[in-house]
């Protein structure tokens, strides 16, 4: 794949002196980016090593450190993963160690083992104005919604509904969703090439209405989380609107703050 690079004169400058004008950004700033271009190509695959850090200033014409200081911060990110000995790697959803990092909702006492999914509904639509504007396309463009409930250890504890662009998720089926063992963005990483690296969250109480009420087996009124997850692949590009309703008799809303 062609990289565009800024040319070697105006790395070395930089890399030697970098600029006090608050117009430019520092030079491990620009090699992010070019990374991140290149993660957002594809050049490298989830799960994949990414080049040595020699080898990147090599290509970017750039000191080893300048080149470590961007990885530093993309691992900070969680976009890619050092491992001791081995090299840097494309972060997945696919570790066993990250597969729910974007999944909150924990049981309040033991392990339940991974979700069983039932797809209720799966079809392509014209996008409202509210959810072309959250996943930053136009009114009328094609999406793909999904919904599904979530039960673990027999028992109905999410009811979610996604919005995924129609184009990008383009042949995503119900039998492929419900047949995928794995976390649901291990899925989008597999097929589609897509890889949500951050969301945004909004979380309120709500009650349940009847039917909500039924799909999650609760009365009528009783009290639910919803969560209204956006989430983005590489340089912030929405590519999932998801809304879950959350059973909390069981379960807890547990994040982790630092």
């Amino acid at each position: 794949m062609a990289t565009s690079t800024p040319s070697s004169a105006d790395l070395a400058t930089a890399d030697q002196a970098p600029s006090a004008t608050p117009a430019f950004s520092p030079l491990y700033q620009q090699i992010k980016g070019l990374i991140l271009q290149s993660l957002e190509a594809g050049e490298w695959k989830p799960g994949e090593a990414i080049p040595s850090e020699m080898d990147l200033a090599a290509r970017f014409r750039v000191s080893q450190g300048t080149v470590r200081k961007a990885i530093d911060e993309l691992a900070a990110e969680n976009l890619v993963v050092r491992r001791q000995g081995k090299g840097t790697f494309v972060a997945t959803h696919s570790e066993q160690h990250v597969r729910y990092r974007f999944l909150k909702l924990v049981p309040d006492s033991g392990d339940e083992g991974p979700a069983q999914r039932s797809i209720l509904d799966c079809r392509r639509l014209r996008a409202s104005a509210e959810v072309a504007r959250s996943l930053a396309l136009r009114t009328g463009d094609p999406v793909l919604q999904v919904r599904r409930v979530l039960s673990f250890g027999g028992v109905p504890t999410i009811l979610e509904d996604m919005w995924l662009p129609g184009n990008t998720f383009k042949g995503l089926t119900a039998e492929q969703m419900a047949a995928h063992q794995g976390p649901t963005y291990a899925l989008f990483e597999l097929e589609f090439g897509v890889r949500m690296v951050r969301a945004e969250e909004k979380i309120r109480a709500v009650a349940a209405d009847a039917q909500q009420a039924q799909l999650l087996a609760v009365d009528e009124g009783a009290p639910l989380l919803s969560v209204e997850r956006l989430s983005y692949t590489y340089n912030d590009v929405p590519m999932e609107l998801r809304r879950g309703l959350y059973r909390t008799d069981t379960h807890h809303y547990r994040n982790d703050l630092s």
